[in-house]
């Protein structure tokens, strides 16, 4: 799972040109660490759910790599 969540982080930020984020930890935040504005949230709900079938903003806005791990469980 861990795997798959840092490709699908990495193919938003690679489709925005921004730069490939090359480990990912529990703590990391997705706008100030990674960089994400809200396209490449929406993205990353997309894909998400896509791969997962969960909706990880269903319960409220996710700001950390950790907590889209918590939704995924």
């Amino acid at each position: 799972m861990r795997d798959t969540v840092h490709q699908i982080i990495n193919t938003v930020l690679a489709n925005r040109g921004k730069k490939l984020i090359d480990s990912l930890n529990d703590s990391m935040r997705l706008r100030d660490d990674i960089g994400f504005d809200s396209l490449d949230l929406a993205e990353l709900t997309v894909r998400i759910e896509a791969q997962f079938n969960v909706d990880i903003f269903e319960k409220g806005i996710i700001s950390t790599v950790g907590e889209i791990f918590e939704r995924l469980k």
